[in-house]
């Protein structure tokens, strides 16, 4: 008879208590004590995670948000019908989590994957769950590739790389959602995947959004997501999460996504509304003590990964709405601590017909040059610091009717260039185009054009410069340079097509 040592008894009994465990099956379950307003209060389940996914016997999906000495709080991902006092509740054992596929692209779908749009249903090829550590600073690299929005004022002066997180910010109907809208219609034939998270919006806002990225064929790239203001707190609460899940499964191919939350502010009220239910206790405008984190944790997971671990990159647009400008609040400061740069719409300038009305002196991107093109940062040279100086002396010459010829001239190139940078809805630029009309504007070309007469000499000078400079616009096209001879090339340009016109 053989004798076993210790090492082989101990390989033995490992393999047989695995085994064991594989084939008994036993799961922890609980049992509902209190449920109502979306939140059930479930005893006997001493094992589970914090936002680990449980099952209730009705068919109902939960996450655990609140660990207790006996009891945990569960925040239901659906309707609470069926579930009483005694319900039974299973753990799952996994993170809650999104089912992803390709064919999400085109579809719009809602906070737990599942379509809403009326078309087949998806099939999941990998699951991703809703909260995921951010990449760490060693799988990063810098920002430095631009992420054009095909907005003149933003592309110049607050310019988006691929990986930037730029928070659009601003009072109710001053544009907000327009922005990143043209911002999604001008990744046509970018390589960018597109995913606009919609949070407690009405569905007829949403519907309408995606009317308009189908008519723009953005939907081919797109991915709608939908929770809407009918949606429970937690339904509303977990959709930027799930988004972002969407957009890390495409990260993780080697793609750029550009995600759109919109708004922020509705998520932090869904966030409020779940934890007072949860009894935890209020701080600041009775948000909870965590609501830094709840924003940070999420935008901490856009960024651009470095070579080795794919390339792919997330860029955040995040929306928050103030109210009556108020940016030192308790939401928009935060969320401004955590991104790389804002732009603020001013309601002032909404309402005197710039748009978009983008404040000069308040935006700002931290990433900077960084995420210029050459021709770009170029043409766009001194925008900035000449429209500040033109707001500034247009409040000193209120009072005054006798100007200087060289303060009258400042008065005149800055009219011009906020009238340039006027842009009609759903019409995003080329990058370009953006240069060619920076170009004749920097240099004064345009400061004797009629302010009346300035859209339609701007359409003529773009058209007349495609079809009359075919090597620069090749040139800005493939390198995103433009040359001091090319430069001088298109500068000729304007003059000739002034001449023609005048």
């Amino acid at each position: 008879m053989s004798t076993m040592n210790a090492s082989e008894i101990i390989s033995v009994l490992k393999s047989e208590i695995e085994d064991f465990d594989r084939k008994s099956g036993v799961q922890e379950t609980g049992t509902v004590v209190r449920v109502g307003d979306g939140i059930a209060t479930v005893f006997g389940m001493q094992h589970a995670m914090y936002g680990e996914l449980v099952e209730f016997e009705t068919g109902v999906r939960g996450i655990v948000q609140n660990l207790e000495t006996k009891t945990i709080g569960v925040v239901l991902l659906g309707s609470d019908y069926g579930i009483t006092e005694g319900t039974s509740v299973v753990r799952t054992g996994k993170r809650a989590g999104i089912g992803v596929t390709q064919k999400m692209i085109g579809r719009v779908v809602g906070a737990l994957g599942n379509p809403i749009d009326g078309g087949d249903p998806l099939t999941a090829e990998d699951y991703f769950p809703i909260e995921h550590e951010a990449p760490g600073v060693a799988y990063r690299k810098s920002v430095n590739v631009p992420l054009q929005t095909g907005i003149l004022s933003i592309d110049s002066m607050f310019p988006i790389g691929r990986g930037q997180r730029e928070l659009i910010i601003g009072d109710r109907q001053t544009g907000k959602t327009s922005i990143a809208v043209d911002t999604i219609i001008n990744q046509k034939g970018q390589n960018v995947i597109c995913i606009y998270v919609a949070i407690g919006q009405k569905s007829s806002t949403v519907a309408k959004i995606v009317s308009t990225l189908k008519k723009n064929d953005a939907m081919d790239y797109t991915i709608v997501m939908s929770a809407s203001a009918s949606e429970p707190a937690p339904v509303q609460y977990i959709a930027p999460y799930a988004g972002t899940a969407i957009a890390e499964y495409f990260m993780s191919q080697g793609k750029d996504v550009l995600i759109v939350y919109d708004d922020l502010s509705k998520h932090a009220q869904a966030y409020r509304a779940m934890s007072l239910l949860l009894h935890r206790p209020p701080g600041r405008e009775a948000y909870p003590g965590d609501v830094f984190y709840l924003h940070s944790r999420l935008l901490e997971r856009s960024c651009r990964l470095d070579d080795a671990h794919g390339g792919g990159s997330i860029t955040a647009l995040p929306i928050i709405e103030t109210q009556a400008g108020d940016i030192s609040a308790y939401i928009p400061t935060n969320v401004i601590s955590i991104t790389d740069g804002q732009i603020f719409l001013e309601s002032e300038l909404f309402n005197a017909g710039m748009r978009p009305a983008v404040n000069v002196g308040l935006s700002v991107s931290r990433v900077g040059g960084a995420a210029q093109t050459k021709a770009m940062k170029k043409a766009s040279g001194q925008m900035r610091v000449d429209l500040a100086q033109f707001r500034e002396m247009e409040v000193f010459t209120q009072f005054s009717s006798d100007l200087d010829p060289a303060t009258q001239a400042m008065l005149d190139h800055g009219h011009v260039l906020m009238e340039l940078l006027k842009q009609p809805l759903y019409h995003p630029l080329a990058m370009w185009k953006e240069v060619v009309i920076l170009s004749a504007a920097s240099n004064g070309l345009l400061d004797d054009v009629a302010l009346s007469d300035l859209r339609s000499f701007r359409e003529g000078l773009m058209n007349y410069v495609e079809a009359n400079g075919a090597a620069i616009v090749t040139e800005m096209k493939e390198t995103g340079k433009l040359s001091d001879e090319s430069r001088e090339k298109l500068l000729e340009l304007v003059r000739t097509y002034k001449k023609q016109v005048n």
